[in-house]
């Protein structure tokens, strides 16, 4: 098999959809790439975030439940999402935090300096510092804490099945990194929690990037064969998405680099307009009176 190169993209639950616009949008500078609607609540938002590119590897979404009530963090669920920034930037989001009364605290979480925060939403953000770059962007992901309710067979899920490196394991958790040339670092904490419970502030689910439609069903087979309760192919219009549990509960996706963004929108004009699935775009008006401005 194919070894997996990178995240695709991290997918949370959160609150008021104008809140989440003004955190990623206004605090943290990503990009709205993309306004869409949750497949299976067409009432409910989907937003996507990303690079001024739109490439996987940078993507995070999330389902603004405004309604729904906070969630627990706990196993079984995506920890803490960190963002890769330029060599040299953490003294400019410092101050960018502070100016926006951000509170933050540093740490070492990642194996070098992390800036660790939440989001408008108790989410769990850190940003951390990679290879020199002009400016202080955020450049995509660093990676992730996974907060397996079995972190050893988690941690052989990811180096055997999925194929990512093995960075280092200490007294407090395991480390792991993609093999790709972003080298997403992938965090393990042998502290099992408490089992999580799905809602506001939590993670619902980390995808793996797959390059293609015939390397997704050589991985679905692949899942398959090896005893995951994996889904049929499902297509989420910008990619084709399959699911699985792994081992310590946690959501898993192996999702598809193509068609990408812009199959209805140019690059240019990302994230500007509502666009719907297909099977919405009947509905287009009366969402567009119903669902909550975003700024």
């Amino acid at each position: 098999m194919e070894s997996i190169n990178r995240i695709h993209h991290i997918s949370a639950i959160v609150g008021n959809p104008k809140e989440n616009v003004r955190f990623y949008e206004t605090i943290l500078g990503l990009r709205l790439v993309k306004q869409t609607v949750n497949f299976d609540d067409p009432q409910t938002y989907h937003l996507y975030f990303g690079n001024e590119q739109a490439e996987p590897g940078t993507i995070i979404t999330f389902f603004p439940w405004d309604t729904t009530s906070r969630g627990r963090v706990g196993s079984g669920q995506v920890g803490r999402i960190a963002f890769r920034v330029p060599k040299g930037s953490l003294a400019y989001w410092n101050k960018r935090l502070t100016s926006f009364n951000v509170s933050f605290e540093i740490s070492q979480l990642f194996g070098k300096t992390t800036l660790l925060f939440n989001d408008s939403h108790g989410l769990d953000i850190a940003l951390v510092e990679g290879e020199e770059m002009n400016g202080y962007q955020i450049m995509g992901f660093h990676g992730a804490v996974l907060l397996s309710s079995q972190p050893k067979d988690t941690m052989q899920t990811l180096r055997d099945d999925l194929g990512l490196s093995v960075v280092s394991e200490d007294s407090d958790a395991y480390h792991a990194e993609t093999i790709g040339k972003e080298k997403h670092h992938i965090v393990i904490p042998k502290e099992r929690l408490p089992r999580g419970r799905f809602g506001v502030g939590t993670v619902h689910h980390i995808a793996w990037s797959v390059p293609d439609d015939e390397t997704h069903r050589i991985w679905q087979d692949y899942l398959y064969e090896e005893k995951y309760q994996v889904t049929e192919i499902k297509d989420r219009q910008y990619f084709k998405a399959i699911y699985f549990i792994e081992k310590g509960n946690i959501v898993f996706e192996l999702a598809t680099d193509k068609p990408g963004f812009t199959i209805n929108e140019s690059l240019d004009h990302l994230g500007e307009k509502l666009m719907l699935p297909p099977q919405y775009e009947h509905m287009q008006s009366q969402l567009e009176k119903s669902l909550l401005p975003l700024r």
